[in-house]
């Protein structure tokens, strides 16, 4: 696993999926993104990895587009411009469930070598994903 830190874009197979969403022409990039999450979301075997890494990127991209999100990675990010993707928040909040949840190749990895803040960073997407209203805790596992 080519990773160099904690971020939904620090590592060589989020990368290679913002290469190929550029690569991508312009009408076909929204599907790339919705394919990356349903996925994801529909395995209910082991999860591997790099299949973990391209949603959470995936999931960053959407996030990026909500109020409170964090711009896509300058570098490592997509250079072309993406569709609206903020109708995808809630497949992007359930991807990302879905690699914090058993089994989850990704998430194993991030435990064996201190994965808080890789986790925190994960939670703090599903934040700006579905953000609760005032007084009511979202439930993150």
């Amino acid at each position: 696993m080519g990773t160099w830190d904690v971020g939904p874009f620090d590592n060589d197979t989020a990368a290679d999926f913002c290469d190929d969403l550029d690569e991508a022409a312009a009408g076909e990039r929204e599907g790339i993104v919705r394919s990356a999450l349903t996925r994801v979301i529909d395995t209910m075997d082991y999860l591997e990895a790099p299949e973990s890494e391209v949603a959470v990127t995936a999931a960053a991209l959407v996030a990026a587009q909500c109020p409170g999100g964090e711009p896509a990675d300058p570098v490592y990010g997509p250079e072309e411009l993406l569709p609206d993707l903020t109708g995808l928040c809630h497949l992007a909040f359930q991807a990302l469930d879905r690699v914090m949840t058993e089994p989850s190749e990704l998430m194993e990895l991030w435990a064996e070598s201190g994965g808080a803040p890789w986790r925190t960073n994960v939670r703090q997407l599903q934040k700006v994903l579905l953000p609760q209203p005032p007084g009511e805790q979202l439930s993150l596992i």
